[in-house]
């Protein structure tokens, strides 16, 4: 068993180093800030994992705007910045008023 957990996180070093591993991208406002969760081997993977993020943010008061999954690299783990304030409360704006993530 060992071996093949082994071999599937290689595999998954191996697509991250080709830029094709999977993440999980969370959009968050108050904070406003991008994260990126992974990386997994396929975007199932990452959908099995999503809930544990999204409620470790959601306990620390995060309010979800967007979840995505996503294949790539990200050049940064957590995006936070002036420029992405803008941004963010546009996204916030355009969504309906009780609504940020539906679950």
């Amino acid at each position: 068993m060992k071996v093949l957990e082994d071999a599937k996180d290689i595999f998954t070093v191996l697509l991250e180093w080709l830029g094709l591993a999977w993440w999980v991208e969370v959009v968050t406002y108050n904070p406003c800030c991008t994260y990126y969760f992974g990386p997994f081997a396929s975007d199932q993977e990452a959908k099995i994992h999503q809930d544990g993020y999204i409620e470790d943010l959601e306990q620390e008061e995060a309010q979800i705007i967007t979840v995505n999954i996503q294949q790539g690299q990200p050049q940064e783990l957590t995006i936070y910045g002036e420029e992405l304030l803008d941004s963010c409360d546009r996204s916030v704006l355009q969504l309906p008023h009780a609504q940020v993530h539906p679950r």
